[in-house]
């Protein structure tokens, strides 16, 4: 349903004209971050509604038994919050016009899924998924249902119902994580690790040279819900300005590429992408 547009100033309609024409009968890549996911109860780092920073590490994570307790302690409460959410009208309209033929191609840094719950194709989930857990020895793969179970056995008596800070990452803020049990990898007894790129660590080459090929064939970028803060979302936004493609910016609040920009909509991501992918 779309907002009325008595609720939009002059220089926001401006703005959805202009973006619109820039995006009419183009091939569009959209590039998406956790902005876009606060319309369905995941809180941002960095905009609105925005929690403190506590992430753990790549580092962090490898370097101790207690650390990995920490990590795996507090995901099992906060990850009930990424499990329950649903794609807002955002995820939506960037799905529907992927059917209609309006979007080439998805590069989100989200780690929740959500874009493709709602139908979205042709993604490039560049920092991992959540929903899955790897062995770091022998690359197993399991369904985070599975984790849980795992988890859930090992550690009875505790809750998921804490009244906790909750993260983008899917973890919560708790303490007293030292008594907490972790499984090993169930084939190799190797470390399980969320199947998500950690601060500290690289995003994966093969991911990379899938979204610079969906960068290659884009006439547009469409960018949405992230200030482009990390590099590994930001260096398509520059390549995009090198190649002069335009680039349309829908986010409350400053971005790395706003100076790169053909169009920047300071407004809400759900309601500006339904307006703005439509035939």
């Amino acid at each position: 349903m779309h907002s009325p547009l008595n609720q939009l100033s002059d220089s926001q309609l401006f703005a959805m004209a202009t973006a619109r024409a820039l995006l009419k009968n183009k091939e569009v890549l959209v590039l998406t971050g956790a902005g876009l996911s606060t319309d369905s109860g995941i809180p941002d780092y960095r905009g609105e509604g925005r929690v403190a920073r506590h992430p753990m590490t790549y580092d962090t994570f490898m370097g101790s038994h207690a650390a990995r307790q920490r990590y795996w302690a507090r995901s099992f409460v906060g990850w009930s919050r990424i499990a329950m959410a649903s794609p807002n009208s955002g995820h939506q309209a960037i799905a529907n016009a992927e059917s209609l033929g309006l979007v080439s191609g998805l590069i989100t840094q989200n780690v929740d899924g959500l874009h493709t719950q709602a139908g979205s194709i042709n993604v490039v989930d560049l920092h991992g998924r959540l929903d899955r857990v790897i062995c770091l020895n022998c690359g197993t793969l399991l369904r985070r249902s599975q984790m849980d179970s795992m988890l859930e056995e090992l550690n009875p008596t505790i809750s998921k119902d804490a009244n906790v800070e909750f993260t983008p990452d899917g973890d919560a803020e708790i303490a007293g994580t030292d008594s907490f049990t972790v499984p090993d990898c169930p084939e190799c007894s190797g470390i399980l690790k969320p199947d998500v790129v950690f601060f500290g660590e690289n995003v994966p080459k093969d991911r990379i040279d899938s979204a610079f090929a969906m960068l290659s064939q884009a006439e547009v970028l469409l960018v949405a819900g992230t200030s482009l803060t990390v590099n590994s979302g930001f260096r398509f936004a520059r390549t995009a300005f090198r190649e002069s493609k335009p680039i349309v910016i829908v986010n409350i609040g400053p971005t790395r590429a706003d100076n790169l920009a053909s169009v920047k909509l300071e407004a809400n991501t759900s309601m500006a992408l339904e307006r703005l992918l439509v035939d």
